[in-house]
């Protein structure tokens, strides 16, 4: 009997099943070694938010294995060096963050000395001769960027240009007010599951029925295992969709559906009906701004079967300050979701070690995850080329 199935052409559905990425890219140290430098050592990687770095502060950083400092300066603008003297290669500040008594960074060994904009300002007890050129030996800078209030770094000489890495486009929260947005609420778990089986299972619902039942309460066309409409295998330009994406009564993913605070006020009548918006910033973060919050989820590899999460709620300061604040309400629905999610990345990973086990199957609902497996090839052979 032959089970095929054609789609509509506007469909995004594949036409056929195709392989995943082999399964040694989910555990090899030499496959993960490369993906640090030809992939997180290239593109920008998020590295917090600007307003929860003080002025005159200095912060640790760790981004595709490389150890580095992050900067504001007393007017606010932010620096980022690799966490190296010039002199002998010691760490400068090995304090996750401290605050800066000067407009200068001294190495603790030798006490060189360093502006904020990395140029070497002083060597200390040394006398350096006449061929010592201090220009040549500045910190080795890393390029920052800022986008809605996020700092992302990029560790390439010659970055990608950042206008492509939100998926959506850079003006999509333009009617959010994204930048005066503050943190109330952070949660970090460490999953021991590659980084890319967490984007596998953030790029598909399959699921959604079997994990998350909460989640598919409140988002009705979850149920179906897709994320869209369009996903549903008869489905054709033609056929009605509901004008609302969350369940009757519902405005937000909080545990009883409603507001938390006043909802954003710019937002047009289509994005209070949507009801959540998903931009992805590939490899390392993904944003889901609600009418009344924001909720920013990053990863950080830690090694080949080891990955940091970091989810982060961002609210109005009035919504934080208001009386009968229920944070809550707000943090218990998403923080279920993201640890039903490590565990079935977890078990993901376990399975994969199977020796038998050489590569998977995407069916045709798992287009998003072939689309990033495509992103993930296309760079690598870029960098090797």
């Amino acid at each position: 009997m032959d089970h095929s199935r054609s789609f509509h052409p506007a469909s995004p559905l594949l036409g056929s099943c195709v392989p995943s990425l082999p399964a040694l890219s989910y555990y090899d140290p030499g496959c993960f070694a490369e993906e640090l430098k030809t992939i997180w050592g290239r593109a920008w990687i998020y590295a917090g938010r600007a307003n929860n770095l003080p002025a005159m502060t200095l912060r640790r950083l760790s981004a595709a294995g490389q150890n580095l400092i992050l900067i504001k300066d007393q007017d606010g603008a932010i620096s980022c060096f690799h966490n190296t003297c010039r002199h002998r290669g010691a760490e400068l500040c090995s304090a996750q963050e401290k605050r800066l008594e000067s407009r200068l960074i001294t190495c603790p060994y030798h006490q060189w000395t360093y502006a904020l904009s990395g140029e070497l300002a002083g060597t200390a007890l040394m006398t350096p001769t006449a061929d010592f050129k201090k220009p040549e030996h500045s910190l080795f800078a890393v390029h920052v960027r800022e986008w809605n209030g996020f700092l992302f770094v990029c560790l390439a000489d010659e970055p990608p240009d950042f206008a492509s890495t939100p998926d959506l486009g850079l003006a999509v929260y333009d009617n959010w007010p994204m930048r005066e947005l503050v943190t109330g609420h952070t949660m970090v778990r460490e999953l021991k599951c590659n980084w890319k089986i967490f984007w596998e299972n953030y790029n598909e619902c399959l699921h959604c029925p079997s994990i998350h039942p909460g989640l598919c309460d409140m988002v009705p066309v979850y149920r179906k295992g897709i994320m869209s409409y369009d996903e549903a295998s008869d489905w054709t330009p033609e056929a009605p969709r509901p004008t609302r994406n969350l369940k009757p009564g519902a405005r937000t993913w909080t545990v009883n559906g409603q507001v938390c605070g006043a909802e954003f006020p710019l937002l047009t009548d289509a994005e209070r009906a949507a009801g959540y918006h998903f931009v992805t910033l590939l490899p390392s973060l993904f944003v889901v701004a609600h009418v009344d919050y924001v909720r920013a989820v990053s990863l950080r590899p830690l090694g080949p079967e080891t990955t940091e999460l970091r989810a982060e709620w961002l609210f109005p300061r009035t919504t934080l300050e208001a009386p009968g604040f229920d944070l809550s309400n707000v943090v218990d629905f998403a923080a279920k979701i993201i640890l039903e999610d490590g565990e079935a990345c977890e078990l993901n990973q376990r399975g994969v070690r199977c020796s038998r086990f050489s590569s998977g199957t995407l069916v045709p609902q798992e287009y998003a995850i072939f689309q990033f497996h495509e992103w993930v090839r296309t760079v690598t052979k870029e960098v090797r080329s």
